[in-house]
């Protein structure tokens, strides 16, 4: 089974940085797109960032310019850098990674747990 564990979120003060990792374990062949979302207090989830196997990333209006999100292949881990963080970036963050877990295998798609960001003085 393949599963994302997430780590890095808190609290923080507006202005402030965090750096949030979600690292992928099982047995897993390739990890084609990951990316990052959030669902703020009383919100539908919705799209923060990803990154694709071809090295193309996209990101949401709202967090361009201030989050950076990055992958390593190696170690199958999705970071996501955000700088200058604001009330309105308060969410719980949860990784999505999708992958094969065999060279003929289909892709799927998983969802990591969910880590809390809390931005407020």
């Amino acid at each position: 089974q393949v599963q994302l564990v997430e780590s890095g979120g808190g609290l923080v003060q507006p202005g402030g940085s965090l750096r949030l990792s979600c690292a992928a374990s099982g047995s897993i062949f390739s990890i084609n797109v990951v990316g990052w979302y959030r669902r703020p207090p009383g919100e539908q989830r919705e799209l923060v960032a990803t990154f694709t196997s071809s090295n193309s990333t996209d990101y949401a209006n709202s967090v361009k310019g201030r989050f950076t999100i990055s992958r390593d292949n190696v170690k199958n881990t999705v970071y996501l850098q955000m700088n200058s963080l604001k009330p309105e970036d308060t969410a719980v963050y949860y990784c999505q990674m999708i992958l094969r877990r065999t060279p003929m295998g289909i892709q799927t798609v998983y969802w990591g747990q969910g880590t809390q960001v809390t931005v407020s003085s």
